[in-house]
């Protein structure tokens, strides 16, 4: 997949079959209408072109907005690189190029830069200033601008019923089976690690301490989760705790820190990913370290009975 930031290194490309949206988590709904995407490119010989924002619109939009995400736009980009598409055109999104018509949009932006042949869209999308763009006004332009146009049916959509909103909702009820069921793939976090203040290690479950740079990136709810850990290409299962260590905790700082099995690579400042498997616990205050370190050898049965760890 070519990737480009902007319009500066893309050149029209054959018959380019095309869709827009924000694509945040890349869920099982997305991938429908990539699908069909792909389906409609190998039919004309053409290539995709999937156009998307970043920022997303309602952070910019909307200042005082405390929405999360699913993907970073690195993360968005790898899993857009894995559904099979050939051109990803991430557009900056700022307040100038949110104030453009819908007809703007189609005439400047699929047709004069992207060169468009075919668009598919997603059921009931809306795109142009404030949103006054829909599929009637496609039907309309396309015939002016020479591209045809393919919106996918309600009862598609039903049928995945699938909405990144869901998932969000659904991760922040600590419901990571059906949040991994609608995405299609384990939700995931990528963090550096950082120095913590090493209370794991004095009572035997050292743990990485993962700084998240991203504020917009939606964690979930704080609780103990079963999770693979990606360091250097190279999976190992661990136990995740998301919360405040209310047993041994002195500030109100929410951490993110796991308990790798079996390793004791010094990783400091190393980029590690995880694969969030399937929630084992709420968080719960214990009357002391030794009700806390009986409370993670059960933890730890629980992690690796989930994930067939022997």
């Amino acid at each position: 997949m070519k990737v480009y930031k902007g319009f500066s290194d893309y050149s029209p490309v054959k018959n380019a079959v095309v869709t827009t949206g924000t694509f945040d988590g890349v869920h099982v709904g997305h991938k429908t209408i990539i699908k069909r995407l792909k389906g409609i490119a190998r039919k004309h010989d053409g290539e995709t072109v999937l156009i998307t924002f970043h920022p997303h619109p309602r952070l910019v939009l909307q200042k005082d907005s405390d929405l999360k995400l699913l993907s970073t736009i690195e993360e968005r980009i790898q899993l857009l690189d894995k559904s099979g598409v050939d051109h990803l055109i991430i557009i900056p999104f700022d307040r100038e190029f949110s104030r453009l018509s819908s007809l703007e949009f189609v005439r400047n932006i699929l047709v004069e830069q992207i060169g468009t042949k075919r668009l598919v869209i997603g059921y009931d999308h809306h795109f142009g200033r404030n949103r006054e763009g829909t599929f009637q006004h496609l039907l309309e332009f396309g015939p002016m601008y020479g591209f045809d146009v393919e919106e996918i049916p309600a009862f598609e959509v039903s049928d995945v019923n699938v909405s990144s909103t869901k998932i969000r909702e659904a991760l922040i009820e600590g419901d990571i089976r059906t949040a991994n069921k609608f995405l299609g793939h384990y939700y995931s976090i990528t963090g550096t690690v950082v120095k913590g203040n090493q209370i794991g290690r004095s009572i035997g479950f050292p743990t990485a301490n993962l700084s998240v740079k991203e504020e917009y990136k939606l964690i979930p709810k704080v609780g103990v989760y079963a999770v693979n850990v990606i360091h250097d290409g190279v999976g190992r299962p661990g136990m995740l705790n998301i919360g405040y260590r209310p047993t041994v905790g002195s500030d109100n700082e929410m951490t993110i820190e796991v308990n790798i099995f079996d390793f004791s690579q010094d990783i400091y400042g190393d980029e590690v990913k995880l694969e969030i498997i399937q929630h084992v616990r709420n968080e719960i205050q214990f009357n002391g370290v030794n009700e806390l370190q009986k409370q993670l050898e059960q933890d730890l049965k629980d992690c690796k009975k989930i994930l067939s760890v022997v």
